[in-house]
């Protein structure tokens, strides 16, 4: 049972990440736009949030720092594609890009640095069940915002008039404008909440995950992020579900090493993505449904009349 505990514990820490940034890429290609960018901001929110909790001796400025710094960086991405009307698939790459170099050259003077972890939150009485307690109830604050966001976000969508306004524009952007929704603007902050989530995931990374700054550390899950967007449907609940599998197979390749299983190493590293690829395949066989549910102006620039 210990050792089930701690697989568990590693593969609860190892989604959240994936979780959080996936739930922002959702709710930005909910109203009609795609970022490619996602790996981009995660590492900027993981260096921003390093460096200022190393700096003020707080990770829950940290925090707080890699929440701005994602979201900031996501105006790059909403100024290019929403008031310039640049490809958006071509900007998102470009942000990743950008992100990759930038924080490469922030945290230069981070690498080797010991970092400040973020503590669990033990609720009492709670925490004291046995196997699920240590799981549920001594987690760090961004577990429990992963779960609020997830709950948040399926309210806001789904029993909101904001909401409701969001898919419209998502689902015919041209009908939204003429109803007097204000396309651009609603864009904008869907962006930006989408950079905010990537940027608060980059901070687990450096303030839970490892406690510390690695070039790169992201290591990907930006684009595991977009692929579960897809394999959820575009459905928060589903995504969590989704976040929590994809976190299970990361986590269970290093394991696999643990208990001296006879593959290559770097078969079991590549599982995650290979993952990806066969859940990208199942959702094209079932191509009618993903159809349905997919947002009808997805990655098309809209632009009002003058």
């Amino acid at each position: 049972m210990m050792i089930l505990e701690a697989i568990l514990l590693t593969i609860i820490t190892a989604s959240t990440p994936l979780v959080i940034a996936a739930l922002g890429e959702l709710v930005t290609e909910r109203s009609g736009v795609l970022n490619l960018g996602v790996e981009g901001m995660m590492i900027i929110g993981a260096v921003c949030a390093f460096a200022a909790a190393h700096t003020t001796g707080s990770p829950f400025l940290g925090i707080l720092a890699g929440i701005v710094s994602g979201a900031a960086f996501s105006l790059l991405f909403g100024f290019l594609t929403l008031t310039l009307v640049a490809n958006q698939v071509a900007t998102g790459l470009a942000l990743t890009i950008l992100g990759l170099g930038v924080s490469g050259m922030l945290g230069e003077s981070f690498v080797g640095v010991p970092g400040i972890k973020l503590q669990p939150i033990i609720i009492p009485l709670l925490a004291d069940i046995p196997f699920l307690g240590p799981l549920l109830f001594k987690q760090d604050l961004i577990f429990y915002l992963s779960i609020l966001l997830v709950i948040g976000v399926n309210w806001f969508l789904f029993a909101t008039r904001a909401g409701l306004k969001l898919r419209a524009i998502g689902d015919n952007h041209a009908s939204a404008h003429t109803l007097g929704i204000h396309v651009i603007r609603t864009r904008y902050l869907a962006v930006m909440f989408g950079g905010a989530c990537a940027g608060l995931a980059g901070a687990q990374l450096s303030l839970v995950y490892t406690p510390q700054w690695v070039e790169n550390m992201s290591a990907g899950r930006g684009w595991i992020a977009l692929a579960l967007v897809v394999f959820a449907s575009w459905r928060p609940w589903r995504l969590l579900a989704g976040g929590y599998l994809f976190g299970a197979v990361t986590i269970g390749q290093l394991h696999a090493q643990a208990f001296g299983i006879g593959l290559p190493s770097q078969f079991l590293s590549a599982l995650p993505y290979a993952a990806t690829i066969v859940v990208l395949i199942i959702i094209s066989h079932n191509r009618r449904t993903t159809l349905i549910n997919t947002p009808a102006s997805l990655g098309k620039p809209f632009v009002p009349d003058r």
